[in-house]
């Protein structure tokens, strides 16, 4: 139990130090907002509407199958640098480890995951199709 002495006390320590800092800028800190401090930023567009403003689920949920399948796809790379080795069976093996991703895929899509807005998933087609065809 004293070897972990030191890492208790250091994470005490942390933790006192952090709240201390953090609580002391808030009540220390000098709060005067005024013309300058709303001016935009380097990008030259001026900001509009709270700084915290919610985002659509849908932003999250394309994020996080992105992960997902760029995680799936690394799987591929070591096999291919092994694929000689392993055969016949590892070749059937990465067939099917494909066809689920691609399965897999396909379901997202076809339930409207990857659709950014909420007419896209609504109809099952992209904002320019209905145009296209002169339907409003």
């Amino acid at each position: 139990m004293d070897a972990y002495l030191p890492i208790a006390a250091l994470w005490l320590f942390a933790t006192i130090f952090g709240t201390a800092a953090v609580g002391m800028s808030l009540f220390l800190g000098i709060k005067r907002p005024g013309r300058v401090k709303r001016a935009p930023y380097e990008s030259g567009i001026p900001a509009v509407g709270e700084a915290h403003a919610r985002f659509s689920v849908r932003y999250y949920l394309i994020g996080i199958l992105f992960i997902v399948f760029d995680v799936e796809i690394i799987f591929l790379y070591p096999w291919a640098v092994i694929q000689r080795r392993l055969g016949v069976s590892g070749l059937v093996e990465i067939v099917v480890f494909s066809v689920l991703l691609a399965a897999a895929f396909v379901y997202a899509w076809r339930k409207g995951a990857l659709e950014w807005t909420e007419a896209e998933v609504k109809t099952g087609s992209s904002a320019g199709e209905g145009q296209e065809r002169g339907t409003p």
